[in-house]
């Protein structure tokens, strides 16, 4: 499908669903929001990886401020698991697929972690260790995430908008769905599979023998398809408005690259799937991937005064809090410096930064979240996912407020949709709050305070070897 074609597709189905059922109905059309003029001119968006509060926040001062951190989880067999310390940097992965998330969850009881499979990388024995689910990371090799959390708004009710793994999660980050085609009541529910390596290079550039696992609306993965969507984007939406944006991203290929699985996006040189490269205006104009001589593309920008209006920002893969290599420990230190680039800026009086995470990564976490099943509503089949940290750092976000309000993704488009006055993707976004409770935009401007870390941004703007990209998962 053309371009044009397909945004007036989008625009006809907005208006269907506006006259059908009513703005609110449909997401609440251009929200009128409760951002003030002024107050959010910058959105940042910080995307992690594979992370839940219980397993990353284990915060004495969070957990007496009163966030929901267990220190203990129930198995399968019934019996109470105490969570264990464990370094931020392990030598094994644990599933995160849907599959995983239909055993963990295990209709809601929340017990069934300790089935899902653990994949070892060390030869040195024990590994995994004892119960390896059942774990939460040291406080001293998470310091700045901790700072950041009791310093601003951390959410406790931060829930990942799809049940599974990281492909389709950075669809849902951009638009708030995976699904196939504009009015698909399907979703695509995994990782790519078909080849080795195949999160190096996925999306519509791929190669034709990879294919992605599609679920329907009763939850079943009935059907495959090459990993190559085209639904509406809020990119879509800001390039109406003139709103500037980019997507920072460690390469053109990985399934952390959210783009490159759209195909109006992408824009791919041939028709997919014999393309092998995004070549369209989306791609070339507002996705920005590292690269040896700018390593950190997001720190220049910041330095330059040329920080757009709405930024993705996915990590390398040392830089991403991902399990299974014992060198990917400095996440930390790159969200701080990200931070600290706004902060101490003439950003900081009007960017909101939102931290999240974007899948649990097989960690436990002991909240339940809302499942919807019923063949019926939207996203049936395959939300609500398990909860994953969230930090809103903003002059206007509550300092050392906890919100028990529940988010998802959504709720990020659903506050770019306010500030910005764009019309609702009618997706995540018209389903999710946005993000009101953790701002107050009456109180007088925090005064910004650097976030303590290990590295600062030198190092990331001088670390001249390659980015990492992502494995499997």
């Amino acid at each position: 499908m053309g371009r044009a074609a397909f945004l007036c597709l989008f625009a006809l189905i907005a208006l269907s669903c506006a006259l059908l059922l009513g703005m609110n109905a449909c997401g609440g059309g251009a929200h009128g929001g409760h951002v003030p003029p002024g107050k959010a001119k910058h959105i940042v968006i910080i995307f992690q990886e594979n992370r839940t509060p219980d397993n990353l926040f284990h915060d004495p001062a969070l957990i007496s401020a009163g966030a929901d951190i267990a220190s203990s989880g129930v198995n399968s067999s019934g019996n109470t698991v105490q969570l264990a310390p464990v370094p931020f940097g392990v030598d094994y992965d644990l599933d995160h697929s849907h599959k995983g998330f239909v055993t963990m969850y295990d209709g809601g009881k929340m017990d069934g972690a300790d089935k899902n499979p653990i994949t070892c990388n060390a030869t040195n024995p024990p590994c995994p260790p004892a119960n390896p689910v059942y774990r939460y990371v040291n406080a001293s090799d998470v310091q700045p995430y901790f700072q950041m959390a009791e310093q601003y708004t951390f959410g406790d009710r931060m829930f990942q908008t799809n049940q599974g793994p990281s492909f389709p999660a950075h669809q849902f980050i951009i638009s708030g769905t995976s699904a196939p085609t504009p009015t698909s009541n399907t979703f695509v529910a995994e990782n790519a599979s078909g080849i080795v390596n195949a999160g190096i290079n996925t999306g519509c550039t791929a190669p034709p023998s990879e294919f992605v696992f599609t679920i329907n609306a009763q939850g079943k993965e009935a059907t495959k398809m090459y990993p190559c969507t085209d639904h509406p984007t809020l990119t879509d939406e800001l390039n109406d408005k003139n709103v500037s944006w980019r997507y920072y991203t460690p390469g053109p290929g990985s399934l952390w690259t959210g783009p490159n699985a759209i195909e109006h996006m992408c824009g791919p040189n041939a028709t997919p799937p014999n393309a092998t490269a995004c070549v369209g205006a989306d791609w070339v104009n507002h996705v920005v991937v590292y690269t040896t001589q700018n390593p950190a593309p997001i720190l220049t920008d910041i330095a330059n005064n040329q920080l757009p209006a709405v930024s993705w920002v996915i990590p390398s893969g040392q830089n991403s809090d991902h399990a299974g290599a014992l060198d990917q420990i400095d996440g930390p230190s790159w969200v701080a410096s990200v931070v600290n680039a706004i902060g101490n800026s003439s950003y900081w009086a009007d960017t909101a930064i939102i931290v999240t995470w974007d899948d649990w990564g097989g960690w436990y976490d002991h909240v339940a979240p809302k499942v919807i099943n019923d063949g019926k509503r939207w996203g049936s089949g395959y939300v609500y996912g398990f909860r994953v940290p969230l930090i809103v750092i903003s002059p206007y976000a509550k300092a050392g407020y906890i919100s028990h309000v529940n988010h998802d993704f959504g709720s990020i488009l659903n506050l770019i949709e306010e500030t910005f006055g764009l019309s609702s993707l009618g997706y995540a976004d018209a389903y999710a709050d946005d993000l009101n409770d953790c701002f107050n935009f009456n109180q007088s401007p925090l005064v910004f305070k650097t976030i303590n870390a290990p590295l600062n941004a030198d190092h990331f703007l001088n670390d001249r070897h390659p980015a990492s990209p992502p494995d499997n998962d």
